[in-house]
């Protein structure tokens, strides 16, 4: 149970659009208070909340950093399963959605998609049509989108690409605490901007053996991201008390095995050699006078 003031970030999926099992499509939980913020959700998202005993309908808002759709396939399961009604889900107010121009084109076609489900539950399971309604906010710049029980959050511009637009990562303000959420980006000076001081900065990575850098697949892919070296210029630069990897895109081949977790912390170690941890899915991050670190156990 949380406190009024507990300040947590919980990673759900630190994965990539491999479906692998272990790393989860990206999204990430931040709980500041008695507010529940999800940002992204990608694959298996509503089984991570599951796992960790968050009734999927509790979300307070869901807040979208971009429109790949490893980030965003996992909405219509937290939009409706949220809505059942169950010990799990039971949201009867609207479906909180904010995110960067294009949020509310999305929405409005996930409810066309899924106007037939709609209609049968509400006929027959007498759900609330409330409970089903998006409430949709758009934003084209940087600034305060989310100001709620003490908790502020700040979006900012990132560069995912030059044609990857929109593109945003976020910044939560909460008891005099703060933890920043890169969102996918190459080496990006506003994320040094909105990141710097702060208690938590979770970053995404990517990197692949020079053998791969060859094809020009491999070569486009990267370039869409920040490599573990960048990412240590970031973290240089912005001097969080915790800097955190995740969406590990460690790319590799039939013939290649792709980079591992200690190849990404030695590159990254190369530059930077303040506090840093490798996400792994349902890790939790306590933000207060220190950063605390833990990783889940299942009941």
């Amino acid at each position: 149970m949380m406190s009024s003031r507990d300040f947590r970030v919980t990673l759900l999926g630190t994965g990539v659009p491999t479906p692998r099992p272990d790393r989860f499509g990206p999204s990430t939980l931040v709980e500041a208070g008695d507010q529940k913020l999800l940002i992204d959700a990608g694959r298996g998202a509503t089984i991570r909340l599951y796992q960790l005993g968050v009734p999927i309908g509790r979300i307070d808002a869901l807040l979208l950093t971009h429109y790949h759709s490893d980030h965003t396939s996992g909405i219509p399961d937290v939009w409706l399963t949220g809505w059942l009604q169950s010990h799990y889900a039971t949201r009867r107010e609207p479906f909180r959605v904010l995110g960067p121009v294009g949020a509310r084109g999305l929405m409005s076609h996930l409810e066309k998609a899924y106007a037939a489900d709609i209609k049968i539950r509400i006929a027959d399971e007498k759900l609330p049509q409330a409970g089903v309604a998006a409430d949709v906010e758009e934003f084209d710049r940087d600034g305060l989108i989310y100001e709620q029980g003490g908790l502020k959050v700040i979006a900012f511009e990132v560069n995912h690409g030059d044609v990857i637009k929109p593109a945003y990562g976020y910044r939560f303000e909460y008891a005099g605490r703060v933890a920043v959420i890169s969102g996918d980006t190459r080496y990006n000076e506003n994320v040094i901007r909105y990141g710097t001081g702060a208690d938590l900065l979770v970053h995404e990575v990517a990197a692949a053996h020079p053998e791969l850098m060859r094809e020009e697949y491999i070569q486009r892919i990267i370039a869409h991201h920040v490599t573990p070296s960048e990412a240590a210029r970031v973290f240089a630069q912005a001097k969080p008390k915790l800097a955190v990897f995740t969406h590990l895109v460690m790319l590799g081949s039939e013939q290649l095995p792709p980079p591992t977790v200690e190849d990404i912390v030695a590159e990254a170690r190369n530059t930077y050699r303040g506090a840093l941890v490798v996400g792994e899915d349902l890790m939790s991050f306590e933000v207060g006078d220190t950063v605390s670190v833990k990783r889940f156990e299942a009941a």
